[in-house]
């Protein structure tokens, strides 16, 4: 294995040479990928109300989806979601089951029927998790069964200074010393710039397309040509239906994964964001009396987040 600052300065020698890891036909063999985070947030009805919600939806095939709720709900919303989108967990255990309190290992979410799961997010750095226990959750999850969504990002104060790829160079670095090639075919890598989470800013389609391409062309040095053309790079700086079809159009973006926006109709408008599909959208409703239908309906769609409510004339 070669260091961290030796793989790094490899691979900015490569980045300025050329980017050689995104042509037309490798694109085409990279499936458009869409993660939705629902964090933590939830109840039981509105986790049902998201059930509803995707299950009504208009979903392209062109595209893999996967939801992620949090570790409470995984079960209910495996158990009601329609069979094309995979359930994942938004985090794991960097081992078995065992005397771990609060943690969940790779193989109950296995057991489960869970296909998926968020490892690295920069939510959890931010607790303290290092480079090396992601990896090793990742790696703990591969070699269970499940798939992994291998995060990374920099914060502000790095992209400000220029040095975005040294901040995440070595996360990318830490995966790839544990992951086999084989490894990666279960894997896409999810790309957060922090900075642009939540916080008003925004990356400009060409920013995220730079530093996906030096991502794809670091990932080809440590990993293998093969696998740095075969491998989605999401981006997961809080896209949105307005923002996703000129993201989705630069190469190296495979994809997203999704925070707010995944609790909400326009989840879907992300989902189709590369097709000509419809995604189906909440329909306004007006009841006109409020006696025993009337009351009905309201009733039905106080619990459906596909129907709204914009008058009721009981006179």
């Amino acid at each position: 294995m070669i260091s961290n600052t030796a793989a790094r300065a490899i691979a900015q020698t490569s980045l300025k040479a050329s980017r050689s890891f995104h042509s037309s036909s490798t694109s085409l063999a990279r499936k458009f990928f869409v993660g939705g985070n629902w964090k933590c947030n939830g109840s039981v009805s509105q986790t049902n109300e998201l059930i509803s919600m995707l299950n009504q939806s208009t979903l392209t095939t062109e595209t893999e989806v996967v939801v992620c709720p949090s570790q409470v709900y995984v079960q209910g919303v495996k158990d009601g979601l329609r069979s094309d989108v995979a359930v994942g967990a938004q985090d794991c255990w960097v081992q078995g089951n065992g005397a771990f309190t609060g943690e969940t290992s790779a193989d109950m979410l296995k057991d489960m029927g869970v296909s998926w799961v968020i490892v690295g997010h920069s939510e959890r750095r931010g607790k303290g998790e290092s480079d090396a226990e992601v990896a090793a959750k990742a790696k703990y999850a591969l070699d269970k069964g499940l798939s992994v969504i291998a995060c990374c990002g920099e914060p502000l104060e790095a992209r400000e200074a220029g040095t975005t790829n040294d901040f995440v160079f070595p996360q990318i670095k830490a995966y790839a010393d544990v992951f086999t090639k084989d490894d990666w075919e279960r894997v896409v890598i999810a790309y957060e710039p922090i900075w642009a989470i939540g916080t008003g800013l925004t990356a400009t389609p060409e920013q995220a397309q730079d530093t996906h391409a030096d991502i794809r062309q670091y990932l080809g040095q440590v990993s293998g040509a093969e696998v740095a053309e075969n491998t989605r790079i999401l981006y997961g700086g809080s896209a949105s239906g307005k923002t996703a079809p000129g993201l989705s159009a630069k190469p190296d973006i495979d994809g997203f994964l999704v925070g707010g926006a995944s609790l909400k109709p326009e989840f879907a408008d992300i989902v189709n964001c590369q097709t000509t599909d419809n995604s189906l959208k909440p329909i306004n409703v007006g009841i006109n009396g409020f006696g025993r239908i009337g009351r009905l309906v309201m009733r039905a769609a106080q619990n459906d987040p596909m129907v709204n409510i914009v008058a009721v004339n009981d006179p």
